[in-house]
């Protein structure tokens, strides 16, 4: 008891002491990072904040966080994290910023969570160096300048990370419970990847608690108990809430929160399974994109404008850029190929690996002379809990068959923390000259640099030779001179040491201003000097260094007025795959996306929905556009007004403005007017949510008579939009369509309006 009080004496008054402040220039790095221009960054994901605009309407689109005003399908999420960024809205007005701003406050707490949690048990210049690596960590400040929800999720796990180490300091049994209730509270954030954290809470609970065995797994019981029923409370009422009284549960198949949690949201992602059907990954591309979820949707759009280009350039005929879904070099998405070198292969690397061979030699110096039997420091239980943080993540993602670059930032923490914390070790241990151990220090400066060279050297042309050499070079005779000098104690040794960090840190420090520097993707956030086209991967994948990104899509029914092929990616034309890519709804592409039958854009990619592509990046000739509003992570969304005018002025009571196929031809809709859009098939444009019977009664109850088809993202549809081609009146183009090439633009692309009346 007497332990007890003094820990809890010892904590408040050092919270009463004098604030950090070397920790203020760090958290005004963080807060600039995060921050600066996200109010440029106008729709941000249009599909979370197509969500949030139609959440603000009634308490029942808030509670199911549906995607449409008129609670037809949710988006593919729990609603956490977007009722937080819906009371945002509330607060601050409806903005891209306004839904930004939660995540990006996230990403700052991070870095002063991890600075706490460091700083009590390594010491201070510790959690310094751990908040710093977090701030500079690239995807941390990627994924925080979005409305996407990792970095909420981290910051969520790093507070029950708080609460279990001071479970264990104060020996209360109500913090272990508030510990595993906010992974649970984490769970309605993300689902499954929530759990990713349960071997470090697990192992550290077990190693760092001075109790019997019989308390220990009788605590662990009952938390766990409690972090299940918190996880599953939301997923327990929307089930058991009849159908129709409630929004489709978008993305899953059978309409239930808890086959999305378990399923694609979970289980799917290990076994790279990402077919809403149930087969097999490995199955031709045309099943994987029109399953996809909306993070899977969004990475096929942004990848196919340039993980494929580097074949390009061989031919000399057209240049037009292959899709790629999931066979090239830089495996699907780029996010490498499966092994146990995964996270330093290029995609993944730039993201998060930065100081990963540091961290390595960190977790040699804090676990020298670490006996299996015996008792345990503070500080070697509190490494062991980031060690069983950082190992079965790495792992799942050397493994994994399904995710996305930014998912990384899982790893940001763990990495972070035994940064800062195998820092002070290893310059103690070398200042100490404790033999062998002391070789560690020069060893991880060493090797760590050789590993960023490698990191940037598919960047060459975008970055120049400069900074490679220069990181290259001071790397190793800061190396060199440390292993040289060990035998001496002197202000100039001090002052090598902290050059040293200076060097390790100054690349990842520039590849998290990339964001700023180039613009973002809000769809698909990665750090690089290509960063505005959501790939985080090298510009040697690109047409040119110069050629990135989604800017110049064309709205509904608009003509790009453009018949080049050149540097332009097309959309498919609906014959059979051939063993192809194909992209929703299914069309063959040989090789290369071919535009749709019937489609007036010659030359220029329909993406799902109808967008097209004429990109650059924001340092090529259109970098004047960079300082405007973003819409859509990148891609402009605006809507066509021409058909908005139209679908307007025809509206006879209808409660759907106009159907579509998926939800990337309505967010820009949903957006710009708060009216309901019905994207038939959920986001992907594959959910079985209508059948013709159903579609059938909405008509003749007068709840929706305008149909915009683009041919893409059919989906399991068929059927439906098979019916509506054959029962429908077809618009002229000349009503609707938007025929100069600058117009306003959006998704949706080159398709048919149609109108059915039913009586």
């Amino acid at each position: 008891m007497k332990h007890m009080n003094s820990e809890v004496k010892e904590e408040r008054t050092s919270n009463k002491k004098r604030i950090d402040l070397f920790l203020v220039p760090i958290v005004l790095i963080a807060a600039f990072l995060n921050l600066f221009k996200i109010w440029t960054d106008e729709y941000a994901n249009a599909y979370y904040t197509a969500a949030v605009k139609s959440m603000l309407q009634s308490f029942h689109n808030f509670f199911y966080a549906s995607f449409d005003p008129g609670g037809y399908v949710t988006i593919d999420k729990p609603p956490l994290v977007f009722w937080i960024q819906t009371i945002s809205a509330k607060i601050f007005g409806f903005h891209g910023w306004s839904v930004i701003l939660p995540q990006a406050l996230a990403g700052i707490g991070s870095v002063l969570l991890l600075y706490v949690l460091v700083k009590r048990t390594f010491g201070v210049w510790a959690g310094r160096f751990a908040a710093l690596a977090m701030a500079l960590t690239p995807i941390v400040p990627a994924v925080s300048r979005t409305n996407n929800i990792d970095s909420m999720l981290v910051f969520t796990l790093l507070v029950a990370t708080w609460m279990l180490f001071r479970a264990v300091r104060t020996a209360k049994f109500g913090w272990v419970l508030a510990a595993f209730a906010m992974i649970g509270v984490a769970f309605n954030m993300k689902m499954l990847q929530a759990y990713m954290v349960l071997p470090a809470f697990y192992v550290f609970y077990v190693v760092a608690t001075k109790i019997t065995w019989k308390k220990k797994i009788a605590f662990l019981t009952t938390a766990t108990a409690l972090m299940l029923a918190v996880s599953v409370s939301w997923a327990v009422v929307v089930d058991s809430t009849s159908a129709d009284k409630r929004p489709y549960m978008g993305s899953s198949q059978t309409n239930s929160v808890l086959e999305l949690a378990f399923g694609y949201n979970g289980i799917n992602r290990l076994t790279g399974n990402t077919s809403v059907t149930g087969s097999s990954h490995k199955q031709p591309a045309q099943t994987q994109q029109q399953t996809a979820s909306s993070e899977t949707k969004q990475n096929s759009n942004s990848s196919a404008d340039s993980s494929q280009s580097s074949n390009q350039r061989k031919s000399s005929s057209s240049q037009k850029m292959q899709a790629s879904g999931g066979g090239n070099q830089n495996g699907m998405f780029n996010t490498g190929n499966p092994g146990p070198f995964r996270l330093f292969q290029k995609g993944l690397s730039d993201q998060i690996s930065w100081l990963l061979p540091f961290v390595i030699f960190s977790i040699v110096g804090l676990f020298a002379g670490v006996k299996f039997k015996g008792s345990y420091t503070t500080k070697q239980k509190e490494s062991l809990f980031w060690l069983a943080w950082l190992l079965p993540v790495a792992v799942f993602f050397s493994i994994a068959g399904f995710f996305h670059q930014y998912y990384l930032i899982m790893l940001a923490p763990p990495i972070a923390a035994f940064a800062g914390a195998g820092a002070v070790a290893l310059w103690s241990m070398y200042k100490q000259r404790n033999g062998w151990k002391s070789w560690l220090l020069p060893g991880g400066i060493l090797t760590t640099a050789a590993l960023q060279v490698y990191i940037m050297s598919p960047y060459v042309s975008s970055i120049g030779v400069a900074p490679i050499a220069g990181v290259g070079a001071l790397g190793v005779i800061l190396a060199l001179v440390l292993a040289v000098r060990k035998q001496r104690k002197n202000l100039l040794t001090n002052y090598l040491g902290a050059a040293a960090m200076v060097v390790l840190l100054a690349m990842p420090a520039y590849w998290a201003m990339t964001p700023i520097i180039y613009g973002g993707n809000s769809m698909l956030p990665a750090a690089g000097p290509d960063s505005s086209s959501g790939m985080g991967g090298p510009p040697s994948t690109a047409t040119n260094s110069k050629q990135s990104g989604f800017n110049g899509m064309q709205p509904p029914g608009s003509s790009s007025g453009n018949s080049s092929s050149n540097n332009q990616m097309q959309p498919p034309s609906g014959s059979s795959n051939g063993g192809q890519m194909q992209m929703p709804g299914g069309s063959s592409n040989n090789g290369q996306m071919q535009p749709p039958s019937g489609s007036s854009n010659s030359g220029q990619m329909q993406m799902p929905g109808g967008l097209s592509n004429n990109s650059q990046m924001p340092n090529s000739s259109s970098s004047k556009s960079s300082s405007l509003k973003r819409k859509s992570g990148g891609m402009n969304a605006e809507v066509n007004q021409k058909l908005l005018n139209y679908l307007t002025k025809n509206n006879t009571g209808e409660k759907y403005l106009f159907a579509t196929t998926d939800s990337t031809s309505a967010a820009p809709y949903i957006i710009k007017t708060g009216k309901p859009v019905m994207a038939m098939g959920g986001f992907s444009g594959s959910d079985p949510i209508l059948t013709v019977s159903k579609l059938k009664a909405m008509i003749k109850k007068g709840e929706v008579k305008y149909f915009y088809l683009s041919g893409m993202g059919k989906g399991g549809q068929s059927d439906v939009i098979t019916w509506i081609k054959e029962n429908s009146k077809e618009i002229p183009s000349s009503k609707w369509q938007s025929t100069s090439s600058s117009a306003q633009q959006g998704p949706s692309g080159n398709g048919t309006l149609y109108e059915i009346t039913l009586k």
